[in-house]
């Protein structure tokens, strides 16, 4: 027996404003991107896609009666937001922009993953080398972490001194030694032209003051520009919806230290073992202490290699997983939908994912989807589960009779059909039901009709 101690659900910070007036003051960052999407969605055929076309850029600030910089600043927060969805030349409008004006949930996640492309919404610094500028992105969220724990005002100076310590901790584990007194670099014929970060990372310590000082004045801005934070004279200061988001993202790291199943450390394919005899709650208790500790690229990324793996049971727990990261993961998610042995499993989770009851979320599989669903879950039965589920599983088959479901599944080409089959039939007590899956199982491993 093992005691398993219950978190109280968190609190945020006391005067953290209720969830509706913080909707409303997301709908007030992003009033621009709304009415973009909603003329993008209403007008049809080429031209609004990404970068949005010079006669379609005129249109709309025509339209809309705002300036062009401002159209294609809010065309931008629209596509980053999921406010819009780009399909070939022509946007459609996403299911966040349906839901704007009845649903506060939609509305702050919508929020939060502008939030998160701060760096995208505003241009870096010219001449910036790419990983010093990767470096400060990876250093803002311990720059965040300080201003909300300050709850008020903090000097630029030390949030500067705060993002020197970051970045310089980041060399330390990548090993890289700076150059100091004594040592030079290496000599090279026809070097190229030196970047700032070139010039920064030889001239010693003043010119790297002076990047991060820069980079600083890049990422403050660029996070005041999605309304996370107001900038003062020489100051600082989250606003309250820049404060709840870190505060909530300061949670998420906090649930990876009360892992009750200790799966934080391990690779995405254990981890989803180590939770396949969990209950619903503790599992997704695990992914999320699994991926508060981890970038949600990477761990995105690493579900989804395990969910293209042979193991059918992972490839159903590693969307369950997908599930919890939520809106960060919908464009990898919608990326699969033209591999065969992910496309079941993407489309049910966007239909989830855009607001659909799950209980319904099955209607948008065509009929051969859902047949290859099928086969793969009672894979992943026939694998890990008992004889009795795999034979209960039949009444979850979309066809309405044994026969019809043989002969779709044999179409279907699913490569553990026969496997499935054989273990259905081993399974069966119907000595005549069992048979003609034999025999469907026979047909499958032989090419015979």
């Amino acid at each position: 027996m093992t005691t398993r101690r219950t978190r109280p659900a968190p609190r945020p910070p006391e005067g953290t404003p209720p969830r509706a007036e913080l909707a409303h003051q997301a709908r007030a960052v992003l009033a621009d991107a709304v009415r973009i999407a909603h003329w993008a969605a209403g007008t049809p055929g080429p031209g609004t896609a990404a970068p949005l076309a010079a006669h379609a850029l005129e249109r709309a600030a025509t339209a809309l009666e705002l300036s062009p910089a401002q159209v294609r600043a809010g065309w931008d927060r629209a596509r980053l937001a999921g406010l819009v969805e780009l399909h070939g030349d022509t946007a459609r409008p996403g299911w966040r922009l349906r839901a704007w004006d009845r649903d506060d949930s939609a509305v702050l996640r919508g929020w939060v993953a502008l939030f998160d492309a701060w760096s995208l919404v505003h241009a870096a610094p010219e001449g910036i080398e790419a990983g010093a500028v990767a470096e400060a992105v990876e250093a803002v969220p311990q720059v965040l972490s300080l201003l909300q724990l300050s709850a008020g005002p903090v000097t630029v100076p030390a949030l500067l001194d705060l993002l020197g310590q970051r970045v310089a901790e980041l060399h330390e584990e990548r090993c890289e030694v700076p150059l100091g007194p004594g040592r030079t670099a290496p000599a090279a014929s026809a070097a190229p032209a030196e970047t700032a970060a070139d010039q920064a990372a030889t001239a010693g310590p003043a010119r790297s003051a002076d990047l991060n000082a820069l980079l600083l004045d890049w990422a403050l801005e660029g996070l005041a520009a999605v309304g996370a934070l107001t900038l003062g004279q020489g100051h600082a200061t989250l606003t309250p919806l820049g404060n709840w988001a870190v505060w909530v993202k300061l949670e998420q790291i906090c649930v990876a230290a009360q892992s009750p199943a200790g799966n934080i450390e391990q690779s995405a394919a254990d981890m989803l073992l180590g939770c396949a005899r969990l209950t619903p709650g503790p599992a997704r208790d695990e992914y999320r202490a699994w991926l508060a500790a981890r970038t949600v690229g990477s761990a995105v990324a690493e579900l989804l290699a395990v969910a293209r793996g042979e193991d059918a049971l992972l490839r159903g727990l590693a969307f369950e997983a997908l599930r919890v990261v939520g809106g960060p993961a919908e464009p990898e998610v919608r990326a699969v939908l033209a591999e065969p042995s992910l496309r079941p499993y993407a489309l049910l989770w966007l239909a989830e994912y855009e607001g659909n009851d799950p209980d319904d979320a099955q209607d948008v599989l065509s009929r051969e989807e859902a047949t290859w669903l099928w086969v793969d879950t009672a894979a992943a039965v026939a694998d890990h589960g008992e004889t009795g589920l795999l034979v209960r599983h039949l009444d979850s088959a979309v066809q309405g009779t044994v026969p019809a479901l043989l002969d779709e599944v044999r179409a279907v080409g699913h490569p553990r059909t026969v496997q499935v089959l054989v273990a259905l039939a081993a399974a069966h007590p119907d000595p005549a039901l069992a048979k003609a899956v034999r025999r469907a199982a026979f047909q499958v491993h032989t090419g015979g009709a």
